[in-house]
């Protein structure tokens, strides 16, 4: 299977589905840098945007089974593809989230989607009612934050690159550390939002990637640094393009 025609296909399919919803994210990001978009900005804002477009239900449907077989990918990875400890643990992360981006893709397309904005920051209402809550809510920062650094880590030392086989262009490279940064930043400002609404005890300071770079906005400069950071993330999901024609499968 892994050597198979059809299974490098859904490989190039499934990450140009993941491609895509960082181009959205970033132009849903860059409306809303200028004031022109109420849309939320994250992986749930980009597939309701997804969702609004010609045969958006058939798309979103790809997006979905592309995200499924990416999960896949990175189970037979960690079951035949000899990984050293670092790359298991990337793995799982890249399966939980391309598993969790596709059940979402999922529930849009039946109309069972909802803010993933509002349901993060009702979770960490929950978890603060209880005794170790917060300090729970200030784990889950750090580890976002730590997500963060490893996203800038790839992007200065082009570690991505090791996901690449051999004879990428400098554009693709280029593409890929600008990408990586971008995402680095916005993982950043996600986990300190954590941080910080455990301990003021605010929940609604908790939320994902749409309450990251609304803070962003609402700094002096922040249409012009959200610009910057839209354009950061537009440029993963090209590199995302680049790197399904390139992955190693």
């Amino acid at each position: 299977m892994r050597h198979s025609r059809a299974y490098g296909v859904a490989i190039t399919v499934g990450l140009m589905a993941y491609g895509v919803v960082y181009l959205l994210i970033a132009w849903i990001a860059l409306q809303l840098a200028w004031g022109q978009s109420s849309q939320e900005a994250s992986q749930q804002g980009a597939l309701q945007e997804l969702a609004g477009k010609p045969l958006g239900g058939v798309l979103l449907w790809v997006v979905a089974i592309g995200l499924f077989v990416l999960v896949i990918w990175r189970v037979l990875q960690l079951a035949y593809g000899h990984l050293d400890l670092e790359n298991k643990v990337s793995a799982i992360g890249r399966a939980a989230v391309y598993l969790v981006l596709g059940i979402s893709a999922v529930k849009v397309a039946i109309g069972s989607g909802s803010s993933s904005t509002s349901q993060q920051q009702s979770l960490s209402a929950r978890i603060m009612q209880h005794g170790a809550g917060r300090v729970l809510i200030v784990v889950v920062g750090i580890a976002i934050i730590a997500v963060g650094a490893r996203q800038m880590h790839k992007a200065i030392t082009k570690k991505f690159t090791e996901d690449l086989i051999g004879g990428v262009s400098e554009v693709t490279i280029l593409l890929g550390r600008i990408g990586y940064a971008a995402k680095g930043v916005a993982f950043a400002v996600v986990g300190v939002l954590f941080g910080w609404a455990a301990i003021s005890y605010d929940p609604k300071k908790a939320g994902g990637l749409d309450t990251a770079l609304r803070t962003i906005k609402d700094q002096p400069f922040g249409s012009i640094l959200l610009t910057v950071l839209a354009l950061g993330l537009a440029a993963f999901g090209l590199y995302c393009f680049s790197w399904s024609r390139n992955a190693k499968k």
